[in-house]
């Protein structure tokens, strides 16, 4: 192989011990062409309309809404003008896409044994069938190359969907989204499944900014004047019916900290009237979120869809480009955080509820033997999501495994999640979680802990069956 083709074995991430690697490699076969089910993430939906015929440039695709991409580049110096990042303020920003590609190929170096570099390397090499690597010599013939095959039809977003062999991708959309491009994918009559994912951060999360705006377009989707915390909750019920009736299976709330606290109703209406007038203090987000946290429980319970709970990153973390460039720009930064206590409120209340479902997710690692394992080895309401955004890497999930099944047990858990914005990588991250679910399996068999047979089942769980159980999909 010349050293200008892209390296890509294919026993890549399994252990050098031979046992283990051969008992890997086997059971990575049977699940390798299973379909791909993404119940969780963050792609557009407009890409699926059949109304954009492309994805738009190299650098669209792949550089300008990837923030895992410029977050890196950024932190070697790159300014993200330079890369296309819009501004807040309309401000001028690079708008020639191969310059844009040049300034990413010169720093591709720099993703050499992350996850991010691995992602890359697979969507050029297996969607793309890109063969050379991409470097600054060969920037401008690999743009070229990928220009004119994203103009074909087997690279077309929906093409692309059912080459990827998906069964079944969310997305997730804010509580006050008219799910406008749902609506035209379900009436196209085109069999991709896709699905809405509620989120009504925007509107409980009091601290928001532009909240009061954020009501105000709340009140127009639902019909509902909110004048009131008990309007407010009915326009919430309004949406989550809205939203299942469009095929959602969850809800998403994030939040920093998964402190949860019930409220009376009239000592929420009190903090709702201040929110109103724009005189909230900190003390009154806090209360009136953690007490949010019970009431989405509540609803979840009586509406079915399963709750997704993804705290502890503090977001926007870097001001400056907060308040250049607005939200989710790399600069969200994991902190510690608990969940034992904090979780005791909501738990006391609905822990013990077989048919309400709560997804707990984590950026603290530290919390997963120690915390999260036990509590979703005991409550019926509990499963454990995957390995989430810092830690989505092949080390991160031979963390989790090692800390997490023991106490957990593998059916406590929820398969993987890509919780991507990047469409065509996809298939890569869900590549990765096979082969780490592969290898470490495969350590169980050679150790003597389960059979064979059982070692095939519950790779074929992971990578497939439990998301689907998990999220009550068809």
């Amino acid at each position: 192989m010349s050293s200008s083709e892209w390296y890509i074995p294919e026993d890549r991430f399994f252990v050098p011990e031979p046992t283990q690697r051969s008992l890997a490699k086997e059971l990575y076969s049977t699940v390798q062409s299973l379909p791909i089910v993404s119940p969780h993430g963050h792609v557009d939906p407009r890409l699926f309309t059949g109304e954009a015929d492309s994805f738009g440039t190299p650098a669209d695709l792949l550089i300008i809404p990837d923030h895992y991409v410029f977050r890196m580049l950024y932190s070697q110096g790159v300014s993200l003008e330079a890369l296309g990042i819009p501004r807040q303020d309309g401000g001028v920003v690079e708008k020639d896409h191969r310059k844009i590609w040049q300034i990413f190929a010169d720093h591709f170096y720099l993703f050499r044994g992350t996850p991010t570099g691995i992602w890359l390397t697979y969507e050029l090499a297996k969607i793309f069938k890109v063969k050379t690597k991409l470097t600054s010599q060969t920037a401008q013939a690999i743009y070229d190359e990928l220009e004119e095959k994203m103009k074909l039809p087997d690279y077309q977003p929906r093409r692309l969907f059912d080459l990827m062999n998906i069964e079944v991708l969310c997305t997730t959309d804010s509580a006050t989204d008219t799910l406008e491009a749902h609506k035209i994918i379900k009436n196209s009559g085109w069999k991709g499944d896709i699905r809405p994912t509620f989120r009504p951060d925007a509107v409980v999360n009091i601290d928001t900014e532009n909240w009061l705006g954020n009501i105000h377009l709340l009140e127009k989707v639902s019909g509902i004047s909110i004048g009131s915390y008990r309007t407010f909750i009915t326009a919430l019920e309004s949406r989550r019916v809205f939203f299942k009736s469009m095929g959602a299976v969850a809800t998403d709330h994030a939040v920093l900290t998964p402190f949860t606290a019930e409220m009376s109703e009239k000592d929420a209406e009190e903090i709702f009237q201040r929110a109103l007038r724009g005189n909230v203090s900190q003390d009154d987000c806090v209360k009136f979120s953690a007490h949010m946290l019970i009431e989405m429980a509540r609803m979840s319970l009586e509406d079915g869809l399963v709750m997704q709970i993804h705290p502890g990153a503090y977001r926007n973390h870097n001001e400056q480009v907060f308040q250049k460039f607005g939200r989710d720009k790399g600069a969200d930064i994991p902190i510690a955080t608990e969940y034992t206590r904090n979780l005791l409120p909501l738990l006391k209340k609905y822990g013990n509820e077989p048919k309400l479902s709560i997804v707990l997710f984590t950026l603290d690692e530290t919390n997963y033997a120690r915390e999260l394992a036990p509590l979703a080895g005991h409550y019926p309401v509990l499963k454990l999501g995957a390995p989430w955004w810092f830690h989505d890497s092949l080390n991160g999930m031979q963390r989790y495994f090692d800390q997490v099944m023991e106490t957990a047990g593998i059916y406590n858990t929820v398969g993987f999640t890509d919780d991507t914005r990047a469409f065509p990588s996809i298939p890569a991250r869900h590549d990765v979680w096979r082969r780490a679910s592969c290898n470490w399996v495969a350590g169980l068999i050679a150790r003597g802990m389960v059979d064979l047979d059982d070692g095939r089942e519950i790779v074929a769980d992971l990578a497939y069956h439990l998301a689907k159980i998990a999220y009550h999909l068809p």
